[in-house]
C-alpha cells in the first residue's frame, strides 16, 4: 500500500437536486475529478434520540487529500442538513492512470 495522495469524500444528499448541485459545483470549481451520486441508498441513523430511516443520495467523490479542506468547506456551504455526514477515505492503490487523472484532471 502506498500514498497515492487521492482520496474519495462520501456525504450523503436529502434529494436529487441537492446531491447534483453538490456533484456540479465541486467538478465546476476543481475540487473532485469525479463524483458518482448513487441513487435512494437507505440511511438507518440515531439522531436526537429517535431512530431515523431516510431514502438518501450518495455522493462518491473521487478527489485528491491536498484539497480536502476546500472540498469540506464547500459541502457545509451548500447542504441542506445541520451535521452533514462528510468523511474522507484515504485511496492506498489503484490503477496508475486513473490515480495519476485524479491528481491532475483535465
Amino acid at each position: 500500500m502506498t500514498d497515492t495522495g487521492c482520496q474519495i469524500v462520501i456525504t450523503t444528499a436529502p434529494d436529487q437536486a441537492s446531491a447534483r448541485k453538490l456533484a456540479d459545483t465541486l467538478i465546476e470549481e476543481g475540487l473532485a475529478a469525479c463524483v458518482n451520486v448513487l441513487d435512494k441508498v437507505e440511511s438507518i441513523y440515531r439522531w436526537q434520540g429517535k431512530i431515523n430511516r431516510d431514502s438518501e443520495y450518495m455522493l462518491l467523490i473521487k478527489s485528491t487529500q491536498r484539497q480536502y479542506s476546500q472540498i469540506q468547506q464547500r459541502i457545509l456551504d451548500l447542504h441542506p442538513y445541520e451535521l452533514p455526514e462528510i468523511i474522507a477515505v484515504p485511496i492506498s492503490g489503484g490503477l496508475s492512470a486513473y490515480l495519476d487523472w485524479l491528481n491532475k484532471p483535465e
